[in-house]
């Protein structure tokens, strides 16, 4: 069961769900009031009766309404249940800069769901990975949240396979093996960072170990120890501001795993900590490529 703002007749305001109103018919694809808080209180409800609703919030800073329902009680009906209850719904929030919108239409707050116990946060960065990880997200038993990049959605395209792939949550992808540095990132901010590998490999030379998490909680810490062991130094790149981010956890997990390997400290490519500005000044807010290769090269080069 597919419900929200405008995702039925109208396809969703990026077209996410277009044609599936025509396919399956409102008793499955359903449009909602302008409501956060019965999307997803409906949802919960729909998800104890047994469907596996997939709801929306038209944008990740209107979430904010559901977020009593989503930390209070989605995420904590099966311990709450003692296991009686299983919440198996999906709720998918386009997030992100970079397309021109108002600041709260803008922002990158994954922090906040990863830091719930009881909900798992998954970040796809292409078509392929997406499709793979929502097949994942709606047959998984337990409340997940899935974050759409809005600067991904028609950017780019890729191949899909006729055949089912179906994601592991809670693993990253590593797509790029290497020896000299570990770059982490995860989002939109993938291909900026695809760009910089590419680039930076060709003129330096460098052998950059390149992992797209994928999911955020839970966080594959193995895959990431692992590689910063190998390669002895990190740069992870995230959308959202510094402070209290994804990436300061990450810090925290490599340095409790691999202190020793060190051969430098991690560095962070981030937003700034402020409010996401307008559209006329977002180009110098969001991580750069620029910004991404002086991180690769200051890590690499420290002394």
């Amino acid at each position: 069961v597919v419900l929200g703002e405008d995702v039925g007749v109208n396809g969703g305001v990026f077209r996410v769900t277009e044609g599936l109103f025509a396919k399956y018919g409102r008793d499955r694809v359903i449009d909602t009031p302008l409501a956060e808080s019965t999307i997803l209180g409906s949802s919960i409800g729909m998800a104890i009766a047994g469907l596996r609703p997939v709801c929306e919030m038209q944008f990740s800073g209107f979430a904010y309404l559901s977020l009593p329902n989503l930390e209070a009680q989605a995420s904590r009906l099966r311990t709450r249940s003692r296991g009686k209850f299983n919440v198996p719904l999906v709720v998918r929030m386009p997030f992100g800069g970079g397309v021109h919108a108002i600041e709260h239409h803008s922002e990158s707050k994954e922090a906040y769901f990863a830091h719930t116990p009881g909900l798992k946060t998954l970040i796809p960065s292409t078509p392929r990975k997406a499709r793979a990880l929502m097949l994942a997200a709606i047959r998984d038993p337990d409340p997940v949240v899935f974050m759409e990049p809005k600067r991904s959605y028609r950017s780019f395209k890729e191949e899909i396979p006729d055949e089912e792939e179906v994601a592991e949550i809670g693993k990253a992808d590593i797509v790029k093996e290497g020896t000299d540095i570990t770059l982490i990132t995860w989002g939109a901010m993938y291909r900026d960072c695809s760009k910089v590998v590419e680039a930076i490999e060709e003129e330096k030379g460098y052998s950059i170990e390149f992992i797209d998490l994928m999911t955020i909680s839970p966080l594959d810490s193995h895959t990431i120890a692992k590689s910063v062991q190998k390669t002895g130094r990190c740069v992870i790149v995230q959308e959202a501001q510094k402070t209290f981010g994804v990436a300061s956890e990450i810090i925290a997990q490599v340095n409790d795993r691999c202190l020793m390997y060190l051969q430098a400290p991690i560095n962070r490519v981030t937003c700034y900590d402020i409010p996401v500005p307008n559209f006329a000044r977002e180009h110098m807010y969001l991580p750069s490529q620029g910004r991404i290769s002086r991180a690769i090269e200051e890590t690499i080069n420290y002394q």
